[in-house]
């Protein structure tokens, strides 16, 4: 018994040369690259291609500032760090100066005041 789907050789040649040549028609009746249509659709892909190249341009040139601005502003906060310091460090020298100028000062009144005491002393002995 045959089944009625049961295509002979011959039958399935014929369909598989039918479905060719509809996908030859089908590439055959596609718009070709010199169509005004593809032409237009081409060039709106590279005024869009463009705008992206531009706004990526953009972007880095944004990212390129930013970094400078920050690197400008952490080398400020380093300089005025650095001048900072230096100045705690100026003040501190100022500070021992002061003391070691104070401590001569007042072993140079002691020295004249003991010098002055042993004169009084030979002074009362002679």
């Amino acid at each position: 018994m045959r089944h009625p789907n049961d295509n002979s050789f011959a039958e399935r040649r014929k369909t598989a040369d039918n479905a060719k040549r509809e996908l030859l028609t089908k590439f055959a009746s596609a718009p070709k690259a010199t169509d005004p249509g593809m032409q237009e659709r081409l060039a709106a892909r590279e005024a869009v291609a463009a705008a992206r190249t531009a706004r990526r341009a953009e972007r880095e040139a944004l990212k390129a500032a930013e970094n400078e601005r920050l690197l400008r502003e952490a080398a400020e906060a380093a300089a005025a760090a650095e001048a900072q310091d230096r100045a705690e460090a100026e003040a501190r020298q100022a500070e021992i100066n002061d003391r070691v100028s104070r401590v001569v000062a007042d072993e140079a009144e002691r020295k004249a005041e003991r010098d002055r005491r042993y004169a009084a002393r030979k002074a009362r002995r002679a």
